[in-house]
């Protein structure tokens, strides 16, 4: 399960709203628990695709470093990624699969003539043959504590990546 609370939710949304009708995407900074998974930052990140960025996006190695470096500074894990899909269902593509990781949480937001829609969350299987759904509960709709996450909310924190706002 990914705990994610409206101001992050709300994150993702705006960013593929402002970068459609490009791809956006960015990094997922939180607390991995197991069978839960807690988002505390958004790591927006510029979407390295020259050739199509429409429909496709890239990050490359120093982003990744750099999504790192700004969990590890907060105490926490890099244990997602994010990515927008412009007038496409919030849906994994087989290009989605292929370039995936297992076990990283992958949020997907449609958005539909500039307007943010879906959202929903998946899991690549270890082996690579697809990715599974991930449920998506709201910060304090946690089974494990709600009053946990009720306090976390107050230091849920958005970071920007270099060269983004």
């Amino acid at each position: 399960m990914l705990v994610l609370g409206e101001e992050m939710a709300s994150g993702i949304r705006e960013h593929g709203a402002k970068v459609y009708p490009h791809e956006a995407c960015g990094a997922i900074l939180g607390l991995d628990a197991g069978a839960e998974r807690e988002v505390r930052a958004l790591f927006p990140l510029v979407n390295r695709r020259d050739d199509s960025p429409r429909n496709r996006f890239a990050v490359n190695a120093g982003d990744v470093r750099a999504a790192e470096h700004a969990a590890a500074e907060r105490g926490l894990e890099l244990i997602g990624w994010y990515h927008s899909h412009p007038d496409h269902p919030a849906q994994p593509s087989e290009y989605d699969r292929e370039h995936a990781w297992p076990w990283y949480s992958y949020v997907i937001v449609s958005v539909a003539a500039g307007q943010p829609r879906e959202l929903t969350s998946w899991r690549l299987a270890d082996d690579r043959s697809r990715f599974l759904a991930e449920q998506i509960a709201a910060r304090g709709e946690s089974a494990a504590n709600p009053e946990q996450g009720r306090r976390a909310a107050d230091r849920t924190t958005r970071v920007g990546a270099p060269g983004t706002k």
